[in-house]
């Protein structure tokens, strides 16, 4: 009997779609954010107030569009996961694919402490939480669970770390407060972290990617690796692949917000509400690239998403080393910038955007792919 899991020889090819996707998500934080405040500051048009609005987080609980960015970065590890450890399994068997997993792990949150300045103001300045450290130790443990984990016990892992961490944020007191106080600073995820996270943090005394919050990220990727096995099934059509992610999507995101009536979707909690809102909509948009691109074939408009998608680390390590704002001022700055009066700013944003394209465009004409 054929193996379900095994894959097509369409979908054994590398997905267009899950490139592209990657590189869209990588798009708006390359340069957008930026673009987006200075676009609200040069106009009170509704449109570029909603503009501005959509790319910058909310202040507490609640959702905007640049909320889902780094979930839906997590989400795609995590279907990628599927592709590259199965592709590992065949070469290397499961423990030289787990060491390779653990290696890239490790590797990415150095990276992690590099970005926010390692040791350069003293061990007890150093981040050892952020975002590259939490994309590793969740793809470390969605990759392992893949590995070691049958199918049904990978559910029961996801939604043991959902029900539990609602469970530990509602019942259990923190001390000097109530039990299910989920505001800033009250709750018990700020709490371990103000008493048990060394270093520095990135609200003061409580970090957004903290250690309690750390679990239900884990539910992020694993959402991404159950994506990628549907992906990955021989006995389904690409047609009916992009169906059941649309169907997925649309449960996900309804029963996040229902969830959110008591337990509140809050990015910077990674609560478990939040965790099915973003992975609802990670899953609609996955559908969508994939419908569109692997399986209609319109691929023309996503080729500059796919260049972002091929380097999304090095393009995001970039901006950390290399100041685009300054390179950006000598290309277009002075008197084309100032006379364009309040929409100077929009301009050198827009630039900056612009720059990490071309990078993105050159790195991919060159064949030069550097991943982790």
């Amino acid at each position: 009997m054929e193996n379900p899991l095994k894959p097509s020889p369409a979908v054994a090819q590398r997905l267009m779609s899950l490139d592209a996707l990657r590189g869209f998500d990588m798009f708006w934080i390359l340069g957008m954010e930026e673009l987006a405040a200075a676009v609200g500051h040069a106009s009170a048009a509704p449109w570029a107030q909603f503009f501005a609005s959509q790319l910058s987080h909310v202040s507490w609980a609640g959702f905007h569009f640049l909320d889902l960015i780094f979930p839906l970065f997590v989400f795609i590890a995590g279907v990628s996961s599927v592709f590259s450890l199965e592709k590992s399994l065949a070469v290397r068997g499961r423990a030289g694919t787990f060491r390779k997993l653990l290696v890239r792990a490790v590797v990415l949150y150095a990276l992690g402490l590099w970005c926010y300045g390692g040791i350069s103001k003293g061990v007890d300045e150093i981040r050892w939480l952020g975002v590259l450290q939490r994309i590793a130790i969740a793809g470390l443990a969605a990759g392992a669970a893949y590995l070691f984990l049958g199918r049904r016990a990978r559910w029961g892992l996801c939604a043991g770390l959902l029900v539990g961490y609602w469970a530990l944020m509602t019942f259990v007191p923190v001390p000097g407060g109530a039990a299910g106080d989920f505001t800033e600073g009250r709750n018990l995820a700020n709490w371990i972290d103000s008493k048990y996270l060394p270093g520095f943090k990135w609200n003061g005394d409580h970090d957004p990617e903290g250690l309690l919050s750390t679990l239900p990220a884990v539910a992020s990727a694993l959402l991404g690796v159950f994506a990628g096995e549907w992906l990955r099934r021989s006995d389904r059509t690409g047609e009916r692949k992009a169906v059941g992610l649309l169907v997925a999507g649309v449960v996900l995101t309804a029963a996040g917000w229902l969830w959110h009536l008591q337990f509140p979707v809050i990015k910077n909690l990674w609560t478990s509400s939040f965790v099915l809102v973003a992975g609802g909509y990670s899953c609609l948009l996955l559908a969508a690239f994939y419908w569109v691109i692997d399986v209609s074939g319109i691929k023309g408009w996503a080729t500059p998403f796919v260049w972002v998608g091929m380097n999304p680390i090095t393009l995001y390590l970039t901006h950390y080393f290399v100041k685009y704002e300054d390179v950006a001022k000598r290309l277009g700055g002075g008197p084309v910038a100032g006379s364009l009066g309040h929409w100077a700013e929009a301009w050198i944003a827009l630039l900056v955007v612009l720059l990490s394209l071309l990078l993105a465009w050159f790195l991919y004409s060159r064949r030069v792919f550097l991943r982790v």
